[in-house]
């Protein structure tokens, strides 16, 4: 038997019997044990023709690491595996099957090999109406509480987080990495398994975030068509007019809806006017004055991008939602109270998160692809 190792000639040593866990219960299996002289490494080649991970039957592997992608360890394995499924199985192992499933999904997200659903999702090809985009891709981050040398805390890093979803939003997929050029480069990946032909009939909706267009643009075309989320425009204005009419809240009131009904019916180009010819009264303090200063380098440098009334009379979505919706649900499984994660352990789980909440056929999909070769 040569060792998959070294590729050295490894020696017979014993027949072992192990229990492998299954849906069902417990079973002993015996199979030929192996030992390499050479790297002193052990193995039992039968593992892999059973498709065995820590002695987990391939039936129950996905049970296993659902549990937990969906809450801590400790509590996935003693009780939601025992519970519903009548499994003993220790947090240490819920978090290895955990991890080793994440990081071959990772891997393969790295290849671009994007994972197929068990059943055709047609609304991904069907035709739109005229000036409809094919589908719409969001990005976002949110932070992730880090652990570093001897279990010591960390400074909080941010995981960016993409969406991609139908314009009736029957379909979506999502996908996490802490480097966003290469999550943008997975979303590319992503769009053409889904089958959109023409990267660029895409609409992306992202916060004023640094780097965000830019990394679709160079990873997507770079004539993206990009709208900078609503919400978030709109709550610049409103941290202005609470700084500038802090003592007044009907004047603050009344700049907020001017300001904001400027935006929505006029767009960009008529608030950045209104903004720019703005004059404050000789009373305002220099922080309102460095403010309204910021306010206006704003939505200068997001003019391109907010032409709301355009986007409304087409139809297009022009608010962030549901990718704001995607970091929490994702985020929660990596932010439970006292949570701490090494970058590795919170990528391969949040991967598989993120590869769940894109529906159940998509998560089946990845468990019923050939992943082990065949004795």
């Amino acid at each position: 038997m040569t060792c998959p190792y070294c590729d050295y000639a490894a020696k017979f040593h014993s027949y072992q019997q192990r229990r492998v866990v299954t849906v069902h219960g417990a079973v002993r299996v015996q199979r030929a044990y192996y030992y390499c002289g050479r790297c002193r490494q052990s193995f039992l080649p039968y593992d892999d023709a059973l498709g065995l991970t820590d002695e987990i039957s391939p039936g129950l592997l996905p049970l296993v690491c659902l549990a937990g992608t969906l809450v801590p360890f400790a509590d996935a394995a003693q009780d939601v595996l025992q519970r519903f499924a009548g499994v003993r199985l220790s947090a240490s192992t819920v978090l290895r099957c955990t991890e080793a499933a994440g990081e071959r999904l990772r891997a393969q997200h790295k290849q671009g090999r994007m994972v197929q659903p068990t059943q055709a999702e047609p609304k991904w090809t069907a035709e739109r109406p005229a000036g409809q985009p094919a589908a719409y891709v969001g990005l976002d981050a949110f932070s992730v509480p880090m652990q570093g040398v001897a279990a010591s805390q960390a400074d909080h890093r941010m995981l960016y987080t993409a969406l991609l979803y139908t314009p009736q939003k029957e379909h979506s997929r999502y996908l996490v990495d802490f480097e966003l050029d290469a999550l943008a480069e997975q979303v590319r990946a992503q769009a053409r398994a889904l089958g959109v032909e023409r990267v660029r009939d895409l609409i992306a909706i992202t916060d004023g975030g640094n780097g965000l267009e830019e990394a679709l643009q160079r990873h997507l075309a770079e004539d993206l068509t990009t709208i900078l989320d609503w919400y978030h425009a709109a709550q610049h204005l409103g941290a202005f007019a609470r700084l500038w009419h802090a003592q007044d809240e009907q004047a603050r009131g009344q700049w907020q809806r001017e300001a904001k009904g400027l935006l929505y019916e006029r767009g960009g180009e008529a608030l950045l006017a209104y903004l720019q010819a703005l004059e404050l009264p000789a009373t305002a303090s220099a922080e309102v004055q460095e403010e309204l200063r910021k306010l206006v380098g704003y939505f200068a440098s997001n003019r391109h991008r907010t032409d709301y009334p355009s986007y409304r009379h087409q139809g297009w979505d022009i608010g962030s939602g549901p990718t704001e919706a995607a970091c929490k649900i994702i985020g929660a499984r990596l932010k439970g109270s006292g949570m701490r994660w090494v970058e590795d352990g919170a990528a391969t789980v949040a991967a598989l998160r993120a590869l769940y909440v894109s529906g159940g056929k998509v998560w089946d999909g990845f468990w019923s692809q050939p992943h082990r070769a065949a004795a």
